[in-house]
């Protein structure tokens, strides 16, 4: 557990300075360049760095042992950053559609160099970096906030491919082309503070996992030895980890201390499972 914890804190340094690093330069180059789609690009890269603080604290939050308060830890502060992911993504999107209709309205007129058409390129190459090492990452320590940030990272290689094009047509003296750049890409943020949020709310509703990882789980359980039936499973989310609690069916003639022992087998059998932080087992003699 607490080499998975430093991966994902090592995961969560690495996006936070590269977000910052990104949202510097594509600021300096929309400021210069008056370019929306550049801003509405920075404005995303201010959104993963808030983000990216987020996810900070509560990997840190979830990492910390249970206590009298919370008995079955803190675990579901990672769903809670990636809920905070999607509505700043949400409350952003609508005021660059805001302010890319303003502009398709007056008609505003940019001025494009080349630090403003590099800019983008350098944020398509990052990102694609930054999005497979945080998949990599939020897999092997099954974090639903680093996976976010995963997503979110490719998200924002497309949407810097936007701005680019919306700059170049800018530069050749199609000045409408960047309001509406920043406009797809306002509905592109909004999009992904929809998908991020609707997941993370799943996970601190307590979802339970996939058919395919419950038979798992009960295949498991079924080759305890000295376990007749499985007559009931329930799995269900605790933040990124999961809790399980089955009824297991053994011969009503053992004895209470070779019920037990089965029963702490079962145990161990689901609990090797990454995924899985505790399970909850009752005998059912028949």
């Amino acid at each position: 557990m607490l080499y998975k914890s430093r991966i994902a804190f090592r995961a969560t340094i690495i996006g936070l300075a590269g977000n910052i690093f990104l949202f510097t330069i594509k600021f300096i180059a929309g400021v210069i360049s008056g370019s929306l789609a550049l801003l509405s690009d920075a404005i995303n890269s201010l959104t993963d760095i808030a983000a990216s603080v987020a996810i900070f604290i509560c990997v840190r939050v979830s990492d910390k042992e249970a206590d009298e308060g919370h008995p079955f830890g803190h675990h579901r502060a990672e769903p809670i950053a990636g809920l905070i992911v999607a509505i700043l993504a949400a409350v952003l999107g609508f005021e660059i559609i805001r302010i890319s209709i303003e502009r398709l309205i007056n008609k505003a007129t940019i001025s494009i160099g080349f630090f403003s058409l590099v800019v983008p390129v350098v944020t398509v190459v990052t990102k694609s970096i930054m999005a497979w090492y945080l998949k990599r990452v939020g897999s092997s320590v099954n974090s639903p906030a680093i996976k976010a940030s995963a997503f979110d990272s490719l998200n924002d290689v497309f949407v810097s491919v936007a701005a680019f094009v919306g700059i170049l047509g800018a530069s050749q003296g199609y000045y409408l082309m960047d309001p509406i750049a920043g406009f797809l890409i306002s509905i592109w943020i909004i999009y992904t503070g929809y998908r991020i949020g609707v997941e993370n709310i799943d996970y601190l509703m307590g979802r339970s996992p996939d058919r395919v990882f419950m038979e798992h789980i009960e295949n498991a359980a079924k080759g305890a030895p000295g376990v007749k039936s499985l007559n009931k499973i329930r799995a269900h989310y605790v933040g990124n980890f999961i809790h399980v609690e089955m009824h297991i069916a053994v011969d009503k003639n053992l004895s209470t201390f070779d019920s037990h022992a089965i029963g702490e087998d079962v145990e161990k059998r689901v609990e090797r499972f990454d995924a899985i932080e505790k399970a909850f087992v009752h005998i059912d003699p028949m």
